[in-house]
């Protein structure tokens, strides 16, 4: 059964309500979030109810911010339904997160919110939940509003993964430093970013690099440089290549864009989306003083992420 995207509380039917809840910005969906779905099937299995995850967008740090300030977010709504749906979770809500919601106490959004509105059995967090304005709900109030209201809370304790307390945090400072390796550990599945292929310069073209772009304009996200990848979302195959994600300084680009170019591959996907799985940093992204140099470091990034590639298919 696929999972259901709800894109707001006034779409909330009957049929999702009094389940098993579990809330939280998801970002990754990583080990730690895995671990509380988990226990959200394991509730709804015994008692036969509907599941359902509860996220904000925007991100509530991104509104509190100001989309003027960077936020580097792991994942899209794209990306993070994708991995919702890989856990087999009935219903994902999402919540616009704005001054309402900000404004409303601890106790006005477990009672307005939660219990009229969505009436959980049980309710699944972690034992760092907070809530409401000024992040004043704990776990202690959720557990005596339950008492009065009538659900369950259930508190799952931190996820530890190489000894480390596993967040969206340190998964991000990971991917900024460039490991990909420890962060796909920490995730429990390699870091991607899905997009749209849109037409770009030609650039890559001329210099007998055809690639795929995805602009990340509105997006902020905690890597740069160039990778060895893998495209999934074409033919139902999974395709290697090597991207480029940056501003292209070489030509004096503005706008950030992930170029992917796809090995022995040939064909126009132009408005087609795809996701693209980052394997292995290769270097970062740099200055050329002319297209004769960059399509010299191209051809070694291609030879490169071909080697990484083959000897992993052996």
């Amino acid at each position: 059964m696929s999972t259901k995207l709800i894109r707001s509380l006034s779409a909330i039917t009957p049929r999702e309500q009094g389940g098993v809840l579990t809330i939280g910005n998801f970002d990754g969906v990583h080990l730690g979030h895995q671990q509380l779905l988990n226990r959200v099937l394991q509730f709804a299995s015994e008692k036969s109810l509907p599941s359902l995850a509860l996220t904000f967008e925007p991100h509530p740090a991104l509104y509190f911010r100001g989309r003027s300030q960077a936020f580097p977010r792991l994942t899209g709504i794209r990306e993070k339904f994708q991995l919702i749906s890989d856990q087999c979770i009935n219903n994902l809500l999402l919540i616009n997160f704005n001054q309402h919601l900000a404004s409303l106490s601890a106790s006005d959004f477990v009672i307005k919110i939660l219990a009229c509105q969505l009436q959980p059995a049980v309710i699944v967090i972690g034992e760092d939940f907070r809530f409401g304005h000024l992040r004043m709900g704990d776990v202690a109030l959720l557990q005596h509003l339950g008492g009065r209201l009538g659900f369950v809370v259930s508190v799952v304790p931190p996820f530890k993964q190489d000894g480390l307390r596993v967040s969206s945090t340190l998964i991000r400072q990971v991917l900024v430093e460039g490991d990909l390796q420890a962060a796909t550990r920490l995730l429990g599945h390699p870091y991607f970013i899905c997009g749209r292929v849109a037409c770009g310069d030609q650039i890559g073209r001329q210099l007998g690099f055809p690639t795929a772009n995805i602009y990340l304009d509105h997006r902020t996200v905690p890597i740069q440089g160039v990778f060895a990848v893998r495209v999934n979302g074409i033919a139902g195959e999974s395709l290697s290549g090597v991207a480029s994600l940056g501003t292209r300084p070489t030509v004096h680009g503005t706008r950030k864009v992930l170029e992917v170019y796809l090995f022995d591959f040939n064909q126009a996907i132009y408005g087609r989306m795809i996701c693209v799985q980052f394997c292995e940093k290769l270097r970062d992204e740099v200055y050329f003083e002319n297209l004769d140099l960059l399509k010299e470091q191209i051809i070694k990034d291609v030879a490169i992420a071909r080697a990484y590639h083959a000897k992993r298919s052996t």
